[in-house]
This record gives structure tokens, C-alpha cells and sequence, in this order.
């Protein structure tokens, strides 16, 4: 008998969400209908914030904050090598230039102490920002970062789509507290699927208003500015804004899927908590992630020896572990503006050695043992 291919991340869709997205394709709603605004409201009750803007990506949501706060062509923002490229290419949308701060080694988070020397060495106002990302799950201190934020007049964009329900010394991602806007999607391999889709998150009302307009070409219907008198179907461009509408079925989806998104988290600590008791001690393991409280657990990545021979054995056992970044400032289209090879030696020795392994709530527990067995099996060669 075959084995089925064992993923690094996979959406668990459920007859709940089915019967979910059914009702709504039978409804007068396909998109900008009542759905939208009820995961909003119930999005942002989950991370606590008081806004909360959805859109069609996390990407989409990233470029709608880097407008709203009115980031400029040579504008310079600060962000890790570590993460997606839209966490960085956002940025550039807004002909802005990226400045990268390596990791640190224990956390894969943007190193704080080497962030404060960068911002100290330069005269207040250079930067305009920073875009910390909260790499697999683990939730940045964003009290530390705001306080440097603060004193060297940074905005704070959270980069939170590995991090819904997540926390640090009980400030939770996307809360609005210490960041002036956080981001979510809602990719298949995501704590919340949706297909596709995207969430702002924020506690100012103004920023809130105006991602409200932006994500939707610029445009108002607000009665109240109807200056010309022209009749109920007036409408006016305040200014240039995008399509970045969610539709009424991933909004549904988005909604049933959150329902369940608490369980969804203490199913990835189970299967945390495995596969650290069966790696301890490992000689092939160069490092652990380890049981935090507060991380979110999107992502398990372990730094192993022989890491290029394990993923293609990996492979041919049906196992699609996965690797969890090439560093953004190795990418051909960022080595064009001078960075390369040898800029961030914590980072680019950690890309050497990583490997994200499958963790989903619906992983059984057989298939965490043929993850484990596979590759004690691989080193036992």
C-alpha cells in the first residue's frame, strides 16, 4: 500500500465550512456583503484590537499599511532577511528602500541590540519605520521595539501571518498595543484558511478609515459629501486606491475557520510537544525550537545536520518538509541594490541548516511518527 504524501502545512476544511461557504454562494452576497464585516468584528475581538480592516492577501494588507502611513519614494524602512518577500516588497511598492537587521541566533527574531546600534549610528529621521515579523509563530517584544520606535521616531508595522492567538509577556500579536498596525493572512497553510485573504489590525481610529478607502480604489460613498448634490448614486475618488476587496465566501470561510482557530493552536502544541521529546538529544540536531509560551506554532523549524541530503530523503518517503526563508537580501532582485552574501552571517548560516517539518492540526499522530521515524532513519544510514 502507498503512503500519502505527508505535507509541511495543510488547511483542514471541515463540514462546518462547507455548509458555511454553500449558504453564502446561495445568498444576494458574493463580495461587500455582511460577511465582511462580521469577521472583521470577530477578528478583532479574537486578537483585541479595536479595528480591523480585511483584504485580499497579507500581502495586499501589507501594502495598504506601508499608504496609510505615508511612506515616500527614499523613504528607508527597517525589516529582517528572515521572512516572505512581501514583507520587505511592500516597501518597495511605495519606492521606498529596504534596510535588512540580521537575527538573533536563540529566537530568529530581528536582533534588537544590532537594530538599536543600526539606529544609533544614524541621525533621528533617517528611518521612517520598522516591520518586525513574527518568524514561525514566536511573537516579537514589541515593548522593547516600541520604546526604540518612540525615540528614534519609527513606525511600527507587525508582521503577525504566522502568529494569530500568539503573545509575548501577555501583549498579544495584532492587539494594537506597542505597533500602529498589524497584518494577517489567510493562506490554506495559515492558522485561519480562507483560500487567499488578509487582515489589518489597529487601535487608531484614523489609520482604520483610511484603509477602509484605500482597499477600495480611493472611493467614498459617504452621503454627508455630497457637495454637488448629485443624487443618491453619488459616489468620489478622495484618492488613489486599490482593489484589494475579500470576498464574501473567504470572509465565511475566514469566519468558520476562526471558530475553531483556539483549538487549531493547542492541536499544534500537541504536536510541538512530540516532536521535541522524540528530538531531544538528538546528535544529528543543531537546535530545537523548544516549547515557548506564547508562540503560535505555524511553523517547526529545527537546525540539522546534512540538511540538503534529509530534505530530498525526506522526499522520496512522501515527507515535503519544507525550508523557512531564503534570506530576502540573497534574492537576486535585492542583491541589484548591494546586499549580498556575508551582510547577516546569523541568518545565512541558519538557511544553511533549517528545515520545517509538517505541523497542521489535522497531522495525526501516525504520520508525526513517520515524520520521526523517517528521519532517525535517514541518519541511522
Amino acid at each position: 500500500m502507498s503512503k500519502n504524501i505527508i505535507p509541511y502545512g495543510r488547511q483542514h476544511i471541515n463540514q462546518d465550512d462547507i455548509d458555511a461557504v454553500v449558504d453564502v454562494l446561495k445568498s444576494n452576497n458574493l463580495t461587500q456583503g455582511p460577511s465582511i464585516r462580521k469577521f472583521e468584528q470577530e477578528f478583532s475581538y479574537y486578537v483585541g484590537s479595536k479595528f480591523a480592516v480585511a483584504v485580499s492577501s497579507g500581502t495586499a494588507a501589507l501594502h495598504l499599511c506601508a499608504i496609510s502611513l505615508n511612506l515616500k519614494p527614499g523613504d528607508k524602512v527597517i525589516t529582517t532577511p528572515l521572512t516572505f518577500s512581501a514583507s520587505a516588497n511592500c516597501v518597495k511598492y511605495c519606492g521606498g528602500e529596504v534596510h535588512f537587521v540580521d537575527i538573533d541566533p536563540e529566537t530568529y527574531l530581528i536582533d534588537l541590540n544590532k537594530l538599536e546600534k543600526l539606529l544609533k549610528e544614524n541621525p533621528i529621521g533617517t528611518f521612517k519605520g520598522i516591520i518586525p515579523v513574527n518568524f514561525a509563530g514566536l511573537v516579537n517584544d514589541f515593548e522593547k521595539i516600541d520604546f526604540l520606535a518612540k525615540k528614534y521616531k519609527l513606525w511600527i508595522i507587525e508582521d503577525a501571518c504566522h502568529s494569530p492567538g500568539g503573545y509575548f509577556n501577555k501583549i498579544k500579536s495584532g492587539d494594537g498595543k506597542f505597533k500602529d498596525l498589524s497584518i494577517f493572512s489567510f493562506h490554506p497553510v495559515k492558522h485561519i484558511a480562507a483560500g487567499e485573504g488578509g487582515m489589518i489590525t489597529t487601535n487608531d481610529e484614523t489609520l482604520y478609515k483610511r484603509l477602509l478607502n484605500l482597499r477600495t480604489h480611493g472611493i467614498q460613498q459617504d452621503k454627508s459629501l455630497n457637495y454637488q448634490n448629485d443624487g443618491i448614486w453619488y459616489y468620489e475618488m478622495q484618492e488613489l486606491g486599490y482593489n484589494y476587496r475579500i470576498t464574501d465566501i473567504q470572509a465565511t470561510l475566514g469566519l468558520s475557520q476562526l471558530k475553531r482557530a483556539k483549538d487549531g493552536l493547542k492541536s499544534r502544541f500537541e504536536i510541538v510537544k512530540h516532536y521535541e521529546q522524540a528530538f531531544k538529544n538528538k546528535e544529528y540536531i543543531l537546535k530545537l525550537p523548544g516549547f515557548v509560551e506564547g508562540h503560535a506554532y505555524h511553523l517547526y523549524v529545527v537546525l540539522v545536520k546534512e540538511r540538503d541530503g534529509l530534505i530530498n530523503y525526506l522526499r522520496e518517503n512522501k515527507i515535503f518538509a519544507q525550508v523557512h526563508y531564503i534570506p530576502v537580501h540573497l534574492m537576486p532582485y535585492y542583491k541589484q541594490f548591494g546586499w549580498k552574501k556575508g551582510d547577516f552571517p546569523i541568518v545565512e548560516s541558519y538557511y544553511e541548516n533549517c528545515i520545517t517539518l509538517p505541523v497542521f492540526p489535522s497531522l495525526k499522530t501516525s504520520e508525526q511518527n513517520r515524520v520521526i521515524e523517517t528521519i532517525n532513519n535517514f541518519y541511522d544510514k
